[in-house]
């Protein structure tokens, strides 16, 4: 069971994850050990999944990120999903319902990357895409 500590605690984690118990047993009013304990058993409980980095992509060198809307051709499903680690621009991917199958965000360098990471999809389908213009609300 996740009580209102714990979401105290997850929510400390999800502003920056990198806080150390100390600092979060300040916000909660708990121990850095029991801090530890929970976030721990969060962990262990697959309540807290993993950690990531947040990159600035521009500065490494990948100054467009698209949202693509993919619609495979009937029986490309497996196909594309096997090939998925061929395709380091892909970011996040999602299978989803309606019209469109696929959603999913790239990183590229800029729009000729674009044109040739469309043209390698075109294989498994029809591709609609979407130039990300900013991000209006960190997640």
């Amino acid at each position: 069971m996740v009580d209102a500590i714990d979401l105290k605690i997850i929510e400390s984690l999800k502003v920056n994850s990198r806080t150390s118990f100390v600092e979060i047993g300040k916000q909660v009013g708990l121990s850095p050990s029991s801090v530890r304990e929970r976030i721990q058993k969060l962990e262990d409980t697959n309540v807290i999944l993993g950690y990531n980095v947040q990159l600035n992509n521009t500065k490494l060198g990948f100054g467009l990120e698209v949202f693509i809307m993919y619609k495979l051709f009937s029986g490309k499903l497996k196909i594309f999903c096997d090939d998925l680690n061929q395709f380091p621009e892909i970011y996040e991917v999602y299978r989803i319902t309606g019209t469109h199958n696929i959603f999913m965000k790239v990183v590229l360098i800029d729009q000729l990357h674009l044109q040739q990471f469309i043209d390698r999809l075109l294989v498994y389908g029809e591709p609609t895409s979407h130039l990300i213009l900013s991000d209006l609300k960190d997640s």
